[in-house]
C-alpha cells in the first residue's frame, strides 16, 4: 500500500489511469461512530476492474479459521468488472485497500463520505437483542418455526437439504462430518453474495427472485410437512441455536467490538439474573405472608353464649356510665332538670339495679315461661309448620334448627337484659 493514495472523508478523486487506494482506519474510539461506516462510491460510464487487495497474501499466517476463511475467498474471487461499485467500511475495522482498472480511456471518480447511523447495522444489533431475549417464546411458536425453515433453506440450501435427509444418514460421526462441511460452504456463498449484492439485483434480477420464490416455497412446503417441534429436547436446541445467532448479529451490528462484548455479557447476566430475582421474590412473598396479620375469623354464638356474653357487656356498660355520672365533667344539674325521677337516677349511681323489683316482675309475667307472648309464638310456628308441604319437612327442620343455634334472639330477651 506505500504505492496507493490515502483516502479521507469527503474526498472526490477523478482518474483515467490505474491506480490502488487504500482506507486507514482511525484506531482511537469514539461512541457516536457506534453505528457509523464510511462508504466509497467508484462510477465510471465505461467498464472497470474492481479488485480488493489483501494485505495478508500467504493466508498460512491468518490467526484465525475466520481469517483464513476470508484470505482463501479474496484470491479464488474473480475480480469484479463494472460500471459502478459500492464499498462500505465499518468503522474501527480493518484497513482496506482496492485497485481500479479502467479496460479505456474514459475517467472514473472515487466518492468517500460517512454516514453517521446506517440503519443496516442497527437493525442488525436491535434483531439480536429482541431474538436473545425472546428465543425461548419463538422457539415454540409454530409460524417462526415456518419462516426460520424459508430463511435456513434460502441463506444455506445445504444445510437445509442435510437437516432433511438427516434420518436416512445412519451414523451421526457422517452426519456431523456434512454439516460441517456444508456450514463452510454456506458461509463461503453468503460472503459472496454479500458482497456482490447489487450487481446481482441489476444484472440477474429475474434468477435472483426465481430462485427467492423456488426455495422458499419449498422450504415452507418441507417444514410445514414435518411439523413444528414438539420434544422438550429440540427446542431447548433450538432456543440455543437461536440465542447464539443473536450474539452473531449483535456482533456485527456495532463497529465498536469492546461494546459488542459488553451487551453480549450484559444480555448472559439479564439471563442468569431470573434465577436469583426469582428466588428473592419467593422469599419476599414468604416474609410478607408472615408478617401479614391473621384474616380474621367469625364464629357464632349459640343462645347460651349470646345471653352470657350480653350480660356481662350490659354490666360493663352500666358501670361505665355511673363512672362517667360521678366524674366532675359530667353536667348533674342539667341531666336531672330533665329527669322525671331524680331519686331513682340518684339511686342507679350510687350502685342500686336499673330495674326496679316491679319491671322485673311484670317482664317475667308478659315474656317469660308460661307467658301469654310465649304461648302465642309457639302456637303460630306450629300452625306454620303444620301448612308446609310433607315432602320439604326435613329440610325445613334442618334449617330451622341451625338458625335456631346462628340467629339472634328475640326481642324480648335483649329487653330484659337492657
Amino acid at each position: 500500500g506505500k504505492n496507493c493514495s490515502l483516502l479521507q472523508e469527503m474526498d472526490v478523486i477523478q482518474k483515467q489511469d490505474e491506480n490502488c487506494y487504500c482506507y486507514v482506519q482511525n484506531r482511537t474510539i469514539h461512541l457516536q461512530y457506534l453505528w457509523s461506516t464510511i462508504q466509497i462510491k467508484v462510477n465510471s460510464r465505461e467498464r472497470f476492474q474492481f479488485e480488493p487487495i489483501s494485505e495478508k497474501n500467504n493466508c498460512q499466517n491468518s490467526e484465525t479459521v475466520f481469517e483464513f476463511v476470508a484470505c482463501a475467498v479474496q484470491i479464488l474471487w474473480k475480480p469484479e468488472t463494472c460500471t459502478e461499485t459500492f464499498l462500505s467500511i465499518k468503522q474501527y475495522g480493518e484497513d482496506i485497500c482496492f485497485k481500479i482498472q479502467p479496460f479505456k480511456i474514459e475517467p472514473y471518480v472515487v466518492r468517500v463520505k460517512r454516514e453517521m447511523l446506517d440503519g443496516k447495522l442497527l437493525f442488525l444489533f436491535v434483531a439480536g437483542i429482541f431474538l436473545f431475549h425472546f428465543a425461548n417464546s419463538l422457539s415454540r411458536s409454530a409460524k417462526f418455526f415456518y419462516l426460520s425453515g424459508v430463511i435456513l433453506g434460502v441463506l444455506a440450501l445445504l444445510v437445509f437439504v442435510l437437516l432433511t435427509l438427516k434420518r436416512f444418514i445412519p451414523r451421526h460421526s457422517t452426519f456431523w462430518i456434512l454439516m460441517s462441511g456444508s456450514w463452510m460452504v454456506s458461509l463461503y456463498f453468503i460472503y459472496c453474495f454479500k458482497e456482490n449484492i447489487q450487481w446481482l439485483w441489476s444484472e440477474h434480477k429475474i434468477y435472483l427472485l426465481g430462485y427467492f420464490l423456488a426455495v422458499g416455497i419449498t422450504s415452507f412446503a418441507i417444514s410445514y410437512q414435518h411439523g413444528p417441534l414438539t420434544t422438550e429436547l429440540s427446542i431447548t436446541l433450538f432456543t440455543w441455536t437461536l440465542q447464539l445467532t443473536a450474539f452473531v448479529l449483535i456482533y456485527f451490528g456495532v463497529t465498536i467490538p469492546q461494546v459488542a462484548y459488553a451487551v453480549i455479557a450484559v444480555s448472559l447476566c439479564s439471563k442468569g439474573l431470573c434465577y436469583p430475582l426469582g428466588a428473592a421474590c419467593h422469599i419476599a412473598r414468604k416474609m410478607k405472608h408472615h408478617f401479614k396479620s391473621k384474616k380474621l375469623v367469625f364464629k357464632y354464638l349459640t343462645e347460651e353464649e349470646y345471653r352470657e356474653q350480653g350480660e356481662s357487656e350490659t354490666i360493663r356498660a352500666l358501670e361505665e356510665l355511673r363512672s362517667f355520672c360521678r366524674s366532675p365533667d359530667f353536667p348533674s344539674w342539667i341531666a336531672v332538670s330533665k329527669l322525671q325521677a331524680p331519686h331513682r337516677f340518684a339511686a342507679f349511681v350510687l350502685g342500686s339495679p336499673h330495674v326496679s323489683p316491679a319491671e322485673t316482675k311484670a317482664h317475667d309475667e308478659q315474656y317469660g315461661i308460661g307467658s301469654f307472648f310465649l304461648e302465642e309464638q309457639l302456637f303460630e310456628t306450629r300452625a306454620q309448620f303444620e301448612q308446609d308441604e310433607p315432602a320439604n319437612s326435613v329440610h325445613e327442620e334442618d334449617e330451622e334448627n341451625e338458625n335456631e343455634m346462628h340467629t339472634q334472639i328475640p326481642f324480648p330477651y335483649a329487653t330484659e337484659l337492657l
